[in-house]
């Protein structure tokens, strides 16, 4: 497996990306083609447009939804145990000055550049980008969703 860093840490569910979603968008598109072509059964092909669309707004709101949602909470809680083992003292008043997306890229650390990085998010206010892009050696999270 190719090591994890900044360029490719991005996930992706082929079925999902690849084969899903670009379906629906083909059948939208001929959903549409038709609307304008198909004057006898305009009314048809609209229905059918709207129908796939919601379709493919649902796909991506409930997947992203729920997937998200757990991931968001399962990683302020690494956060907080991270913190803790690193530091030996709760977080929850670091961890009240950060950003979600601060949180999120500091997983990528490992413990010497967590401190560097977490400094610098709590005093100077560094996106999770920034941090992501500073990272030197980047720590693999290849069990996301």
């Amino acid at each position: 497996m190719k090591p994890q860093d900044y360029k490719n840490h991005r996930k992706y569910y082929v079925p999902h990306h690849f084969i899903y979603l670009p379906l629906l968008l083909i059948l939208e598109a001929v959903g549409l083609y038709q609307v304008g072509n198909d004057s006898e059964n305009r009314l048809s092909w609209i229905l059918f447009s709207v129908i796939i669309f919601l379709i493919f707004y649902l796909a991506i709101m409930l997947r992203q939804h729920y997937a998200l949602g757990l991931q968001d909470r399962l990683l302020r809680l690494e956060f907080k145990q991270r913190y803790f083992e690193i530091f030996s003292q709760r977080s929850d008043d670091v961890e009240e000055k950060l950003k979600f997306d601060q949180i999120a890229a500091l997983r990528f650390t490992y413990d010497e550049e967590f401190k560097e990085l977490l400094y610098k998010a709590l005093h100077e206010n560094i996106s999770g980008d920034q941090i992501k892009r500073s990272i030197q050696k980047w720590r693999p999270d290849h069990h996301r969703v």
